[in-house]
């Protein structure tokens, strides 16, 4: 469920989708958006999407024709935005 906007209102029950929409409604006001993201998978889903976003950024099309190949190559750019990834991430260390 894509989460409603945060002025939403409930809608009438015989529009389609309704049910789950008014559902989620209630539970985001109920819990608070953050958690409602984090109960209802949302926020995971959400990253995914974002990481899945970067992925096509390096390429939309593969060039190999082979299937073993293909999977070779889509490894590879995982690879390399994991590399990324992790240039991004900061070090920390306890001090004390």
């Amino acid at each position: 469920v894509i989460p409603p906007r945060k002025n939403a209102k409930p809608w009438k029950a015989i529009t389609a989708g309704a049910m789950a929409r008014n559902e989620a409604l209630r539970a985001a006001k109920y819990l608070g958006r953050t958690l409602w993201r984090r109960w209802s998978g949302y926020h995971r889903r959400s990253r995914i999407e974002t990481k899945m976003h970067c992925v096509k950024l390096l390429g939309q099309r593969l060039m190999a024709r082979d299937f073993d190949r293909q999977v070779a190559e889509l490894q590879v750019r995982i690879a390399v935005l994991n590399g990324y990834t992790a240039l991004g991430i900061p070090v920390t260390e306890a001090v004390g």
